[in-house]
């Protein structure tokens, strides 16, 4: 005679989905809220800054009226959270176009500098950080070491903006090597996704140094360098799978906040991107623009992250249940 059944627990993928879009699910929420509070906090009167200097006092509270600025916050925030189901991010205050074709318009731009990143950020920190565990490892070359941790250490500190002003004086301005600004050529692209990808992929690169710094003194490795295997097959085959679920681990935050980046450095360089219009929103105070960015680079940061713990899962299905590698 057999027992009772016990019930069937959920296969891991299940309940690791379920987990991630419960948490994307609560990330819209948050977003909205926040968005919301947030440019409330911004200094100055939206009806003042629109309708300007000259205005009369009778003249802006009119204004006021009509942007809806008049009403409680309770009632402006329930008319925010009403348009957005119905899928309205609202009208900007300063053109009076609506603020899905705002962003659409420009976000294609914003994209490919992201993307673009992206890319280099990967190519860049990976194979600089194997490479600087690689040639350090067993305490060698510590003046490389040393050198590696103080420029990297220097160079990810430094804000986007910083460096993409450093770059135009010296590529652009001094050098004359590239546009300072502007989406007229591939040439334009150079210094804008420097400056975004550069910071991240020095951040990156100490990641990756010191994930394969520990699998360089596994077992399994130290037998695969037993057996005299060429050293790129060695280390893409055996180091290189093995250290990308500790990286991606970290890397994901790191790439997250490479779109805010992204965004600063526009303004820097003119790029046609959100950037430049949303500096020109906080500056006239054109709350509707300001959510609706915010709020959309809030949910693609979300989305990067839940890739990469879906990466992660495939490659590592122990993260699935919350346990780690030994």
């Amino acid at each position: 005679m057999t027992g009772p059944r016990r019930g069937r627990s959920a296969h891991p993928w299940t309940r690791f989905l379920l987990r991630r879009l419960g948490g994307l699910a609560a990330a819209p929420a948050t977003l909205v809220v926040v968005t919301f509070l947030m440019v409330q906090l911004i200094p100055g009167d939206p009806a003042r800054a629109l309708a300007g200097e000259t205005a009369t006092g009778a003249q802006v509270e009119q204004l006021r009226r009509e942007l809806g600025l008049d009403r409680s916050l309770p009632a402006q925030f329930g008319s925010y959270v009403a348009g957005l189901a119905r899928g309205d991010l609202g009208t900007s205050f300063q053109t009076r176009e609506p603020v899905a074709q705002v962003i659409g318009s420009r976000l294609p731009f914003t994209a490919e500098l992201a993307l673009l990143a992206i890319v280099v950020v990967l190519a860049v920190a990976i194979p600089l950080g194997m490479a600087a565990a690689i040639a350090t490892r067993g305490g060698r070359r510590a003046r490389l070491d040393t050198a590696f941790t103080f420029v990297t250490g220097l160079v990810g500190a430094t804000p986007e903006y910083v460096l993409g002003t450093l770059l135009v004086l010296v590529f652009a301005i001094t050098l004359g090597l590239l546009p300072a600004a502007g989406a007229a050529s591939l040439s334009a692209l150079v210094l804008p996704v420097t400056a975004i990808a550069l910071p991240a992929a020095c951040v990156l690169a100490r990641i990756v140094r010191r994930e394969t710094a520990v699998v360089l003194v596994q077992d399994y490795l130290r037998t695969a360098r037993g057996h005299r295997l060429p050293p790129l097959r060695l280390y893409a085959r055996h180091a290189l799978p093995n250290l990308l679920t500790g990286t991606l681990t970290m890397g994901g935050l790191t790439l997250a906040g490479l779109l805010g980046g992204t965004v600063i450095v526009e303004s820097v360089f003119n790029w046609p991107g959100l950037g430049g219009r949303v500096v020109q929103a906080i500056l006239n105070r054109d709350y509707p623009v300001i959510q609706g960015t915010v709020l959309l680079l809030g949910l693609l940061a979300t989305l990067l992250n839940v890739l990469v713990d879906v990466l992660l899962g495939l490659l590592d299905p122990r993260t699935l249940t919350g346990r780690s590698a030994p």
